[in-house]
């Protein structure tokens, strides 16, 4: 006969020897997953957006800025080297004397290589480096570093990593087509 006092349980039903259920609380994972992506979205969006792109390059001639005529060109010189990576680049050195009455923190040029092909020349559209130092290796500068005080003359390295295979091999015509000045 059964003990009063003692309860009895159906077998294989015991409560005692099992773990205690668990209460699921808080968010799912797979709400955390989609937060996480829309925050991934929303600061990619921001970034695309408030990515400041500069304009591209002019791809036709330009006219001459009106400060251009105050900053002549002399001494061109164009020379060769091959890169790290094994490519060749090609530089044209130098000089630009501020014969103005305004500081130049910046100058963009073109640089206009001509060909015997009878066909339309390539046109590069670069910012005018200044030289900074020339030894153990010519290191170069914005304009900007180093602003052009009126009456200064300074020494520029323009850097090209393709010139045309077409080129005719004369020095390039290079203008001046915007200035920043103070």
């Amino acid at each position: 006969m059964a003990d009063p006092q003692r309860p009895t349980q159906p077998t294989g039903t015991g409560t005692m020897f099992t773990p205690p259920r668990e209460e699921k609380g808080g968010v799912p994972p797979a709400v955390w997953g989609a937060a996480a992506l829309v925050v991934v979205i929303v600061v990619a969006v921001l970034v695309i957006v408030g990515r400041h792109k500069a304009p591209p390059a002019p791809r036709t001639l330009q006219p001459p800025d009106a400060y251009a005529a105050h900053l002549p060109l002399s001494q061109l010189a164009m020379s060769e080297s091959e890169s790290l990576s094994g490519g060749k680049l090609t530089y044209l050195d130098g000089h630009v004397q501020n014969t103005g009455d305004k500081t130049v923190t910046g100058i963009t040029v073109q640089v206009v290589f001509a060909n015997d092909e009878q066909m339309p020349p390539a046109i590069n559209t670069v910012p005018l480096t200044l030289i900074r130092m020339k030894e153990p290796y010519v290191d170069t500068q914005p304009v900007s570093a180093a602003p052009i005080t009126p009456g200064e003359d300074r020494e520029f390295r323009l850097t090209f990593e393709a010139v045309p295979d077409n080129w005719n091999q004369q020095m390039p015509e290079v203008r001046i087509i915007h200035t920043d000045l103070k």
